[in-house]
């Protein structure tokens, strides 16, 4: 698949077919991945690859504490929400999603069992979860070495016919997440990703998010047209 084909065909996938996939092609992925840039070559990535009932258990620990009303346990700084732009695009975002599926806006069983969706990492049959070294804390540059090489896995999943989702739901409690998924303390747990064979019965797979013109975040200067 061409890249240019390849980046506008992909987008985030949130329903799933049962169906395992295999570690060798998850492998593949990887390799791929790797391939992404990295300040000063450190490649500070982890990837811990969980499934069967090691992932169940976290996403049974993981739904009942939210749904307990714990507070979320995350390992990298969070903010206190969205505003302005970015926040109108988190809105839009969810709008087209729940209009695909059929959520009223005053419908909040229906919306309840949305966001439980996502702290059970949507029942994706696989879940890997991004770490980094604690050593190289404070973190910034990792944080953006990270964003890379989960990017090129997404795009490298999709090339394989595999569905992705970067869900941040599903590390809401971090500490389920170590246990159970067997990671040690000097790692850091970043994010998610969600992944499995699409099931394209699911309405919400065929929400693309619309991206925003070039017009209104670049500029050029030094050009002749200047």
């Amino acid at each position: 698949m061409e890249f240019e084909t390849l980046v506008k065909e992909r987008r985030s996938i949130r329903g799933y077919k049962p169906d395992p996939v295999p570690k060798e092609v998850i492998d593949e992925i990887i390799e791929i991945a790797k391939g992404a840039p990295s300040s000063m070559n450190t490649q500070p990535w982890f990837f811990h690859v969980i499934t069967g009932e090691p992932l169940e258990r976290i996403r049974q620990g993981n739904t009942e504490r939210m749904l307990a009303g714990a507070k979320v346990n995350r390992e990298i700084p969070m903010g206190h929400g969205y505003e302005g732009v970015h926040r109108q695009r988190q809105i839009e975002i969810a709008v087209q999603l729940f209009e695909a599926m059929g959520i009223a806006r005053d419908d909040k069983e229906m919306k309840q069992d949305w966001v439980m969706r996502g702290f059970r990492q949507f029942d994706a049959p696989v879940s890997v979860v991004m770490t980094y070294d604690k050593s190289l804390e404070p973190a910034t540059i990792s944080h953006f070495d990270l964003g890379a090489v989960t990017y090129g896995f997404v795009l490298a999943a999709w090339s394989r016919g595999l569905g992705t989702v970067i869900n941040g739901q599903g590390i809401m409690q971090s500490d389920v997440v170590r246990e159970h998924g067997k990671i040690p303390d000097s790692q850091v747990i970043m994010t998610c990703i969600a992944m499995g064979y699409p099931n394209f019965d699911f309405a919400a797979n065929d929400v693309k998010s619309r991206r925003t013109p070039n017009d209104d975040i670049v500029t050029y200067t030094g050009f002749d047209d200047d």
